[in-house]
């Protein structure tokens, strides 16, 4: 009986990330994840733009994932660091430095790094993990800092994503010591094995845009 059991533990440990990988790869249409069309509103649209991005919505929780797993001041320095770098990339966005080309591929790859580093379970140097976090959160807050101009109230605009941001970050924190217990850590490795490939999938399709 307990040979069954253990064998059923197995079995849903090894189905959970092959779901998410098969999720991920359905998903149409991934690269164009910030491009939002119409008029936008204040806090609640700001708020709402990290939530409707996959794309962002990975690197953000690939960030609190990462941070759990590595423990230590990582824990909530990378999550706190990324939210404040990101408002220079908004920044950055509202003068329009990089091309938008450019920084769709970044964040793709972003979400391929963060997702890496999580499959391989890197416990990198404070100061590396926070200097990739604070690049990859420039490239993120571009496109917020292009759609903030558009919203009815900008500033209420910014404060939503960062907030929202925030909040996905903490969502990836709890899910990340949640599951480092579980299988070794194996599961989280998963996890973010199945969120590296969604980045290879948005990569794939900014090449192919």
């Amino acid at each position: 009986m307990g040979g069954i059991f253990s064998k059923t533990i197995k079995t849903r440990h090894s189905f959970t990330p092959a779901c998410l990988v098969l999720a991920f790869v359905l998903i149409p249409s991934l690269a164009q994840a910030h491009v939002m069309d119409g008029p936008l509103g204040g806090f609640g649209s700001g708020f709402g733009h990290p939530l409707a991005g996959p794309d962002h919505f990975l690197a953000m929780l690939a960030v609190g994932l990462w941070g759990a797993q590595m423990g230590g001041r990582s824990v909530w320095t990378l999550p706190a660091t990324f939210p404040l770098v990101m408002c220079i990339g908004g920044v950055a966005g509202m003068l329009e430095i990089l091309p938008s080309g450019i920084v769709q591929a970044g964040i793709a790859i972003s979400v391929l790094a963060l997702g890496a580093a999580i499959a391989v379970a890197w416990k990198a140097p404070e100061w590396v993990a926070l200097v990739l976090i604070s690049a990859f959160a420039i490239l993120h807050g571009i496109p917020h800092g292009v759609l903030a101009p558009r919203a009815t109230d900008p500033a209420a605009f910014t404060v939503g994503f960062v907030v929202s941001t925030g909040v996905i970050h903490v969502v990836g924190i709890g899910i990340g010591a949640a599951l480092k217990p579980v299988a070794q850590g194996k599961l989280v490795q998963a996890l973010g094995a199945a969120i590296a490939l969604a980045g290879l999938w948005f990569l794939f399709g900014w090449l192919t845009s």
